[in-house]
């Protein structure tokens, strides 16, 4: 029987994002092996700070088309400190990625591991179980350098626009609810977040609006609002009360990090952008090249990236073998961290980079073999 394939554009980028990424394929392809109903075909795009150095471009030569008509595209890590375009700013073509392949929902979970150092003392923290959505094409990153929309208005002052508009908003808000119903199917709370600042600026009054216009449509998931600066607040406080928080770009950018640090680091920070057509999935860590190749970095991040990349196709396609894929690599996570089988060098602990990899691809089969 001929297995349902599927392109995937590999980009490895900078620093521990080649790394991370060949740990990624590793594990990708040894649950395609266990799950036996489907095949990922990886091109390669060859993109970054490194790439810009060698050639003058942040990416290859209809490397963006070749993103664009994959099926899903993964990415290790973009950007080298020392290696900037002529106006300052660090090489950035996911942003432009984002933005042309309209990957308005920015899909970060935030989830607690056993044996993980938590830096909350209060054991609810171990709990902790939850997605921050962030709207990724909008807000104040509308006018992120890479799209040229900042408005330099003398040597003395330079103005950037935040934008909410309602189409993208819109989707983003039912997005976050399908996710919330989603969540509730799995056992969770099943409640969404609206976090923004509503009452000093009209653009997050808007971005409310909506979130009140759409409610009503899924009368399952229990609503909610926070102001970001208190909402900052809670997720040190108690963030084990929240399930899918939704908020402007910028917003999300920094409590996603926030967040991230609550739960062990950002080694631990999977990521997904999806839009109606392309999903982008790469860690939510940067490239790190002080470690670059040195067996240093935790690939985990970028495997749980990777895991949620099937989820989508799953989603996608209607294929179950990609899902059962995608809940494998979950639950031997869950099971590694549990057995205390998972130890990266990130906390101080014995594993590096290669270690966690060859470690984690067994225990797949032992979790396969159990179930």
């Amino acid at each position: 029987m001929t297995k349902a394939q599927f392109q995937v554009a590999i980009i490895r980028g900078d620093g521990i994002g080649v790394d991370v990424t060949n740990s990624t394929l590793d594990v990708l392809g040894a649950v395609q092996d266990i799950t036996q109903g489907f095949e990922l075909d990886f091109r390669p795009v060859d993109a970054g700070a490194g790439y810009f150095q060698r050639y003058g471009l942040d990416i290859e030569p209809q490397g963006e088309q070749l993103a664009e008509q994959a099926d899903a595209i993964f990415l290790g890590a973009i950007g080298l400190p020392s290696v900037r375009y002529a106006d300052g700013t660090e090489i950035s073509p996911h942003l432009r990625l984002r933005e042309q392949l309209q990957l308005y929902a920015g899909v970060r979970p935030v989830k607690a591991y056993p044996n993980v150092p938590q830096r909350l003392l209060d054991q609810k923290a171990n709990g902790i179980d939850l997605v921050i959505l962030r709207e990724s094409t909008e807000g104040l990153f509308y006018s992120a350098a890479a799209s040229n929309r900042g408005t330099i208005c003398s040597d003395a002052a330079v103005t950037d626009t935040l934008r909410i508009s309602r189409v993208t908003t819109e989707k983003l808000h039912h997005f976050g609810f399908k996710l919330a119903e989603k969540r509730k199917r799995l056992g969770k709370p099943g409640k969404l977040t609206c976090v923004d600042k509503a009452n000093v600026f009209r653009s997050m009054a808007f971005f409310r609006q909506i979130y009140d216009e759409i409610a009503p449509l899924y009368p399952r998931v229990e609503t909610d609002y926070c102001y970001v600066d208190a909402q900052a607040l809670n997720l040190i406080r108690q963030p084990w009360q929240y399930d899918v928080l939704v908020m402007e770009n910028m917003f999300g950018d920094i409590l996603s990090d926030l967040a991230g640090a609550l739960v062990g680091g950002m080694g631990m920070a999977s990521c997904g952008e999806i839009g109606d057509d392309n999903g982008l999935f790469q860690p939510a860590h940067g490239s790190a090249p002080d470690i670059m190749g040195k067996d240093q970095a935790n690939p985990l991040a970028a495997i749980l990236s990777g895991a949620l990349m099937l989820d989508y196709l799953a989603e996608k396609s209607g294929n179950r073998s990609l899902s059962d894929a995608a809940t494998l690599i979950d639950r031997s996570v869950q099971a590694g961290f549990e057995q205390n089988r998972l130890r990266p060098v990130e906390f101080g602990q014995d594993m590096g980079t290669q270690a966690i990899t060859q470690t984690l691809v067994t225990i797949l089969a032992e979790t396969a073999a159990q179930q």
